[in-house]
């Protein structure tokens, strides 16, 4: 299963129900989020996968709490919202207030219920990956080519299905210009995480490109 698979499939609707449910946003805004803020995730793992020990934590983390059962059992999206909180302070750091602030701006959605949303999509991420890792037999050193394929993949399938429900959301939520100036929001998006200058620069300042920056020179 690719990522966008995982966002466009039962596990992403999931999320998407149960914060508009919880917290009174559109199911299209949350799914933007979700669409821009699961390949940021996997980012910044990746980048901290280059670090022995971090891939070390990460994978004994994986290998404890993430055998990917998460995406089967929405029971699990809000039980596991505390533990998404802290998955993420560890994940962004001190750049975690300046991600959601630019995820708020370009969203729509409201700061105070970003961190929220986030602390549930988090756990599903890590779950996402805790199984990509087992079905590839994955060890510590092998999980920056892991994180790395699984985002190849996801701007590949971006840029090969024009017609993927992300890209028209993604589109009404940023804006028409934004989306008519870039052609496919998801792919540019997704293309920003990749540290693809060229991918940066043709979405025209969008959120890939503002997102994109969080990542520069790291």
């Amino acid at each position: 299963m690719s990522l966008i698979d995982l966002l466009t499939g039962n596990t992403g609707n999931e999320v998407a129900q149960q914060a508009e449910n919880k917290f009174g946003i559109s199911r299209n805004q949350v799914l933007a989020l979700l669409a821009v803020a699961a390949p940021l995730i996997i980012s910044y793992l990746r980048k901290k996968s280059q670090d022995s020990s971090e891939a070390e934590a990460l994978n004994n983390a994986l290998d404890k709490d993430h055998d990917g059962s998460i995406l089967n059992d929405s029971s699990q999206l809000e039980a596991r919202q505390a533990e998404g909180g802290s998955i993420l302070n560890h994940i962004f750091g001190g750049e975690k207030q300046n991600v959601e602030n630019q995820l708020s701006q370009n969203t729509g959605i409201s700061i105070d219920k970003i961190g929220p949303i986030l602390a549930m999509l988090a756990p599903v991420v890590m779950g996402y990956i805790g199984k990509e890792k087992q079905q590839n037999s994955v060890g510590a050193g092998g999980l920056g080519d892991l994180l790395g394929g699984i985002l190849g993949n996801a701007s590949n399938q971006a840029q090969a299905q024009q017609s993927n429900p992300l890209n028209d959301i993604l589109g009404s939520v940023l804006g028409g210009g934004q989306s008519q100036s870039s052609g496919n929001p998801l792919n540019d998006i997704l293309g920003s995480f990749l540290g693809g200058g060229n991918q940066q620069q043709q979405s025209g300042g969008g959120l890939g490109s503002i997102l994109g920056n969080l990542l520069g020179g790291k």
